[in-house]
């Protein structure tokens, strides 16, 4: 089963994806409550039964507008440095515990729409990724029963601004400008599709830039879910993103960061593809004091010469 979200007259609903097209989920059950997947999937496996055989009016998904998948999501955890490749590429060796860290709900954006490349960052970079969809949750789950937990899958990209993730310790700000992280098309839900093995692909301007199967995974997708849920309960809805392969932007020589009219696209077999065209943010960077590069520059710039010795 396929399920999306989609921009409706009366708001951002959710839809099962029929041979005749997008059906409206709340309509098809009769029921109200479920106008998102995040209650779709709070009321528990069965309350998704019935739309195997939904029913009725159905947009077609050619001129459908999508929005995130998962609009609002309890919690997004991201795993880092989870393939070798991307840990080698950064310097790093492979993490032996995994790396975690949060992205807010203002981050999550639609997986077909235009992304504003932030005006006070001069590396934005590109992160394809495979996205967990929460069904039931739980805590403690053991890897033996993770599989059991997940509603479905999604596709994103972890957008991030480099010289902000690397100008301090921790990596929130370069991992949570708005907008950010579009996740979608659809949530494929888990009896479609096995994405243990499965070929994930990132194209910039149409070029490959990332290629790996996800069996290359350092923490695979039960570790995930054990792990994760050992330190918070895990509830429907939630998303995790499991990591990007090695071939990003700032490892590359020279490295490449997007800019505007640039065209990124991101997926993963069995699962569908996303795709953003950049665009600029119409702030001039002068607004804000707040540019990691500058900053450094102005630092390196006010520093004694060597040659002319200390004032």
């Amino acid at each position: 089963m396929r399920l999306a979200t989609i921009v409706t007259p009366v708001g951002d609903r959710a839809h099962v994806r029929t041979r005749a097209g997008y059906v409206d989920v709340a309509t098809a059950l009769g029921d109200e409550r479920f106008t998102s997947l995040a209650s779709l999937l709070a009321a528990g496996p069965e309350a998704m039964l019935p739309l195997r055989t939904a029913d009725g009016p159905a947009i077609d998904p050619a001129t459908a507008r999508l929005a995130a998948t998962i609009p609002n999501p309890g919690k997004v955890i991201c795993i880092g440095r989870n393939y070798l490749e991307h840990a080698l590429e950064g310097g790093s060796p492979p993490p032996t515990w995994p790396e975690t860290f949060l992205r807010v709900t203002d981050s999550l954006m639609a997986p077909l729409d235009d992304v504003v490349v932030p005006s006070n960052t001069e590396q934005f970079d590109f992160e394809g990724e495979l996205g967990i969809v929460i069904g039931w949750g739980g805590r403690h789950v053991p890897a033996s029963r993770a599989m059991e937990v997940i509603a479905g899958y999604v596709v994103c990209n972890d957008y991030s601004a480099r010289d902000w993730q690397r100008a301090a310790s921790q990596w929130t700000p370069g991992k949570n400008f708005d907008g950010s992280m579009p996740v979608g098309p659809e949530l494929v839900t888990s009896d479609e599709v096995d994405p243990r093995d499965v070929l994930l692909e990132t194209r910039l301007n149409g070029e490959v830039m990332q290629s790996a199967r996800t069996s290359l995974l350092i923490f695979d997708i039960p570790t995930i879910i054990e792990y994760v849920s050992s330190f918070t309960t895990l509830r429907p809805g939630d998303l995790i993103a499991t990591g990007t392969p090695g071939g990003v932007g700032f490892a590359r020589t020279p490295p490449v960061y997007l800019r505007a009219g640039d065209m990124v696209e991101v997926s993963i077999e069995g699962v569908g593809i996303i795709r953003n065209r950049m665009v600029p943010d119409g702030s001039p960077p002068s607004l804000s004091p707040w540019r990691p590069l500058a900053k450094m520059r102005q630092t390196v710039a006010s520093q004694p010469s060597a040659t002319t010795g200390r004032d």
